[in-house]
């Protein structure tokens, strides 16, 4: 399963991406996409547009992260319908007594 995180740059950017791997000094996520809201929900653009789309994979200097985190389930679902296995997953059903 991917493991889906919200980056915010310095530059004032937040990145929907995969997270690949994390070390003491640098992050590597693939699949980057720029978040923008607008009035009809979440819309995404390339972080790195011109980027090898065969090692789509980008390390970045934890001096450049201001937080990372995990985001909504339906930001989640959007960005496995682009680069996951294009399935849609069922909402959570939730059992009332």
């Amino acid at each position: 399963m991917m493991n889906v995180k919200l980056v915010r740059i310095s530059t004032g950017e937040e990145v929907v991406t995969e997270l690949v791997s994390e070390d003491e000094n640098s992050i590597t996520v693939k699949n980057a996409l720029v978040v923008f809201t607008t009035n009809q929900g979440y819309q995404f653009s390339p972080w790195a547009s011109v980027i090898d789309k065969e090692n789509p994979e980008i390390t970045v200097s934890k001096s450049y992260v201001v937080y990372m985190v995990d985001v909504e389930k339906d930001v989640v679902t959007k960005y496995n319908q682009l680069f996951g296995s294009k399935l849609e997953l069922p909402e959570e059903k939730k059992l009332i007594l």
